[in-house]
């Protein structure tokens, strides 16, 4: 009997320091990093005035976002995720390159920002007015009843 609530103990107290040993593990912070920003040394062969977006392409590569209204720059954006456990994953760095470009396609400046030079931007959100004014479905319907006729499911003859 006593060797048996010895064993008993003795694996309660394993899958204990192996249930804390697993708890420890799964709080491990975790970083994961998203995106690409060109390095000093690669936007320093890029020389404003001169270079155009097929140089830029050529030299440091294509970003995957550009400007949206009239291709006016290439923007280059990395970010770093920290998660830790089970909490909501939060960014700790944030790099974005723009490179301006002129009408006629040559660089016109090169900026570099990171997290703590961003601003937060209000969205503004239009959304269409119904015209329905505080009617549910069923008094819809319930209101178009009386607009129908027998006539109108006659055909013309």
């Amino acid at each position: 009997m006593s060797r048996t609530v010895s064993r008993l103990k003795r694996t309660f107290r394993v899958t204990l320091l192996l249930g804390g040993a697993a708890t420890v593990a799964a709080c491990a912070t975790i970083y994961r990093d998203h995106g690409y920003v060109p390095t000093e040394e690669e936007l320093a062969e890029v020389t404003v005035g001169v270079d155009t977006r097929d140089s830029v392409a050529e030299s440091i590569g294509v970003p995957v976002t550009s400007g949206v209204l009239d291709d006016s720059g290439y923007y280059y954006v990395s970010t770093r995720m920290r998660h830790y456990g089970a909490s909501e994953p939060r960014v700790v760095a944030r790099q974005l390159v723009a490179i301006s470009f002129s009408q006629s396609g040559v660089v016109q400046n090169i900026e570099r920002f990171s997290l703590q030079d961003g601003q937060a931007i209000t969205l503004n959100r239009r959304v269409t007015e119904s015209s329905v004014n505080n009617k549910t479905f069923l008094r819809q319907l319930m209101g178009n009843l009386g607009n129908l006729s027998p006539a109108s499911a006659l055909p013309d003859n």
